[in-house]
């Protein structure tokens, strides 16, 4: 939807500022004989736009190219709103790649502030790409770096939805998977293991009295623990299992291809490595309480973890610093 305030022709007879301005000013004019294409400028129209105003837009076809001759423009992908693209000073072009792909605009365009305009209808340009092999040149670099500009941003794009992806299913403080990577994944594991007929196990894993170590030394120290611990588990697990932090000083594992027994073992090795680490990076002795289950027929990720769970809380109703397995 244009919202240009007036149009006039461009003159039939071009001067000597204007033809410097289309070999010094306008990538798309640059180098092009201004007497080769003398008549077809003529018939091109000028047009200004308030700032704010669309230009172009997806829901609007486009049938022709704006040169900006003053002022600039901003180009948003999605939405009116979206991210910006770029930015479109004087000698800039908009409107091209609807030509070449034949298709409605892609993105928005709109005025960044009041600006002056060039309009080339796609007939015109094309009869210019005919007279002048300068200008066509010129159309193809033009049309290139916008691919390789709108390629670069597609890229960074890409990184950034990457990494949202990470952060949205990992820990920031442990680096381990977070509670929705766990329920996914976990998940996925066990109906493999159920429909393999293979045994598989989970651990939940509890840091006994933290609540009192965070408010005797501070929630910094209450991170170095939960670091510290988070260690313990990708150290003395097999990079098979998989390690999630279940939520505040709980973490829970999932052991594929493990009986209960064998299973149990593993924890209490788990049991006997979260002390050491205490004298050199922690104020004070820590101990763990574990729970153990083993996958059943007939269970999901939900009934395995709340049975493990419900060890895990016997282990600490029983003393603390213990592993109690159930089948």
């Amino acid at each position: 939807m244009s919202t240009a305030r007036s149009a006039s022709p461009v003159p039939g007879v071009i001067d000597t500022d204007f033809k410097r301005s289309l070999l010094n000013s306008i990538a798309i004019f640059r180098s092009v004989e201004p007497d080769e294409i003398a008549d077809l400028l003529s018939c091109c129209t000028r047009i200004d736009i308030e700032n704010g105003k669309t230009l172009l837009s997806p829901q609007t076809p486009n049938r022709c190219v704006y040169i900006v001759l003053s002022g600039s423009l901003r180009v948003h992908l999605g939405t009116i709103d979206g991210a910006k693209i770029v930015d479109l000073g004087p000698g800039s072009c908009a409107g091209e790649m609807s030509l070449i792909e034949d298709k409605d605009p892609s993105a928005f365009v709109v005025a960044a502030e009041d600006s002056h305009l060039m309009v080339i209808s796609h007939s015109l340009l094309w009869r210019m790409v005919e007279r002048s092999h300068a200008f066509a040149k010129n159309l193809l670099i033009v049309l290139s770096e916008r691919v390789r500009s709108d390629n670069a941003f597609i890229a960074s794009s890409l990184d950034v939805l990457r990494e949202a992806k990470h952060y949205a299913m990992t820990d920031a403080l442990t680096e381990l998977g977070n509670r929705h990577w766990m329920h996914d994944t976990f998940e996925r594991e066990l109906k493999r293991a159920l429909k393999d007929q293979k045994p598989a196990c989970i651990v939940m894993v509890d840091i006994d009295n933290f609540k009192h170590f965070n408010d005797q030394y501070g929630h910094v120290a209450g991170d170095r623990l939960l670091t510290a611990v988070a260690k313990v588990l990708r150290k003395h697990l097999r990079p098979t299992d998989l390690i999630a932090r279940f939520g505040g000083d709980e973490f829970a594992a999932l052991l594929p291809s493990l009986s209960i027994d064998k299973a149990r073992r593993t924890a209490e090795r788990l049991l006997e490595e979260v002390p050491k680490i205490s004298p050199t990076t922690l104020p004070t002795p820590v101990t763990v309480s574990i729970g153990v289950a083993e996958l059943a027929p007939g269970d999901d990720v939900d009934r395995l973890i709340h049975r493990a769970d419900a060890a895990m809380y016997e282990a600490k109703a029983a003393g603390r610093n213990r592993v109690i397995a159930k089948e």
